[in-house]
C-alpha cells in the first residue's frame, strides 16, 4: 500500500517483485559510483517509465542528500516507496544492493580473492563510461530545474562552493545558501513554483507510522553501544559499529571509509591490507559502495560464520537509510507544498544540479581522463546517451571493453 502523503506516479503502481526485477537491473549495470546512480535513477523512473516528474525527482534527490546515510540507495528506497509501499521500498533496496553484496561477500570470505580479478583497462572504461552518464544528467537536469539567470547563478555558484570545499561541509553549505536564496528570490512573491495539482491529504496511519520508526531509529542509536558493552558478542558488535556509521555519516560511501577503518582495522577484525583490498574491489562493482560491509563483514568472520557476519553488517549499515526515508517521506509531501518552502526548494533544486556539475569535474573526471583516447570514448557515449538508442545497461560494459582495449 502507497503511503498517503506520497505524490502519486505517473505510471501504474507496480508490485513489489516487478519493483525488485527493475532494481535487481539496475543493481547489475548501475557502475560509476553514487552520482551515476542518480543519473541512472533519473533515465531510468523519470525518462523511461515515467514514475515521477523533474521536480519531484529532484526533490527526492534533495531529501536524500540531506538524510546522512548512502544517498542513491535512499533515493532508490523512495522511489520504491512511491511506486510499492513499504514492500517497494524493501525489494528496491534489496534488488540494488544484491548483486555487488553478494560478490562483494564472496570475495571477503577469499573464494574469488585472486589477483587481477577486475582488469585495470576495464575498470578504467567503466569510469569513462560514468563520465557521460553523470554529463547526461546534468545537461538534461540543468534544462529543466535550472531556467532562468537566478537558478543558473545558484547552480554555478554552488559548483564552485562545492568545489572549493570537498566533502560534507561544503555541500551541505551550499545547499542551506541556495535554499535561503531560494526563500530570498521567490518566497517574497508568494508564489510557488511548479506546484503539484493534488491535494495534499491530512494526518493519517503513515504519519504515526513515520513517527514510530523515527523514534526507532533514534532508539536504536542510543540503545545499541548499551546493549554490546553489556553482551559483547561478536554479530551485537559488528551490528552496533556498522549502524552507527550508517546512521552518522553524510556524503555517500566514500565518506562512510573513515568510519569502517576505524570501527573494523583497529579494532582487529579485518587487516589494513585486506581492507584496502576490498575497497580497491568495490570500485568495480555496480549498486552502492555500501556494500563494502557485505566484505567486511565476511572478512571478519572467516569460515562458516562469514556470511552470518556479512548478513549482519549490511543489514545494519542500511538499516538507518531505511528507517529515515520511511520516517521522513509521509511528511515530506506535505511539509513542501508550502510556498516558502516550496520557493526554498526551488534554490535547492539548482543546487542538486550544481551538486552534479562538481562531482561530474571532481572525482568522475578527474578520476577517468587521462589523455585524448579518454575524452574521445567520454564524447562518443555521450552522444549515444543523448540521441543513440542503445541501452544503458549496453552502454556501460562496452565502455569497458573499449576501455580494456584502449
Amino acid at each position: 500500500m502507497q503511503p498517503a502523503s506520497l505524490p502519486q506516479s505517473h505510471a501504474p503502481a507496480a508490485n513489489a517483485w516487478q519493483v525488485f526485477l527493475i532494481f535487481l537491473r539496475l543493481g547489475l549495470t548501475s557502475f560509476g559510483g553514487p552520482v551515476a546512480h542518480l543519473a541512472y535513477f533519473r533515465t531510468e523512473f523519470v525518462a523511461r517509465r515515467r514514475w515521477l516528474s523533474e521536480s519531484d525527482y529532484a526533490d527526492l534527490v534533495a531529501l536524500c542528500q540531506l538524510l546522512p546515510g548512502p544517498a542513491s540507495s535512499q533515493v532508490g528506497m523512495a522511489l520504491g516507496l512511491r511506486q510499492g509501499g513499504f514492500a517497494g521500498a524493501l525489494t528496491a533496496w534489496l534488488g540494488f544492493a544484491l548483486p555487488s553484496a553478494l560478490v562483494m561477500a564472496l570475495l571477503g570470505l577469499g573464494l574469488i580473492a585472486t589477483p587481477g580479478l577486475v582488469p585495470a583497462g576495464v575498470l578504467h572504461g567503466l569510469k569513462v563510461a560514468a563520465v557521460a552518464v553523470v554529463a547526461q544528467a546534468v545537461w538534461r537536469m540543468g534544462g529543466s530545474l535550472c531556467r532562468g539567470p537566478a537558478r543558473l547563478l545558484l547552480m554555478g555558484l554552488t559548483c564552485a562552493l562545492t568545489l572549493a570545499i570537498p566533502g560534507m561541509a561544503g555541500q551541505l553549505g551550499a545547499m542551506m545558501i541556495a535554499a535561503l536564496a531560494g526563500l530570498g528570490l521567490w518566497g517574497r512573491a508568494g508564489v510557488a513554483p511548479e506546484q503539484p495539482a493534488h491535494e495534499a491529504p491530512g494526518p493519517g496511519p503513515w504519519a504515526v507510522r513515520g513517527a514510530t520508526l523515527l523514534i526507532l531509529f533514534a532508539a536504536m542509536l542510543v540503545l545499541l553501544p548499551l546493549a554490546a558493552r553489556a553482551w559483547p558478542q561478536a554479530w551485537l558488535l559488528l551490528a552496533d559499529a556498522f549502524f552507527r556509521s550508517g546512521a552518522l555519516v553524510f556524503g555517500g560511501g566514500h565518506v562512510v571509509l573513515p568510519l569502517l577503518q576505524a570501527e573494523v582495522v583497529s579494532t582487529g577484525w579485518v587487516a589494513q591490507d585486506d581492507f584496502l583490498a576490498g575497497y580497491g574491489l568495490a570500485q568495480a562493482m555496480p549498486g552502492p559502495l555500501f556494500t563494502f560491509a557485505a566484505f567486511l563483514g565476511a572478512a571478519a568472520g572467516h569460515g562458516a560464520g562469514g556470511w552470518l557476519w556479512a548478513a549482519v553488517c549490511l543489514l545494519a549499515i542500511f538499516l538507518p537509510s531505511f528507517l529515515l526515508v520511511m520516517g521522513v517521506s509521509p511528511f515530506w509531501e506535505s511539509l513542501r507544498r508550502h510556498a516558502p518552502l516550496r520557493a526554498a526548494l526551488s534554490g535547492v533544486n539548482a543546487a542538486v544540479v550544481g551538486l552534479l556539475l562538481a562531482s561530474l569535474y571532481n572525482p568522475v573526471w578527474t578520476s577517468a581522463i587521462q589523455g585524448p583516447a579518454d575524452i574521445f570514448l567520454a564524447l562518443a557515449v555521450f552522444a549515444e546517451l543523448m540521441w543513440g538508442r542503445m541501452p544503458f545497461w549496453l552502454v556501460v560494459p562496452l565502455c569497458g571493453v573499449m576501455g580494456l582495449w584502449l
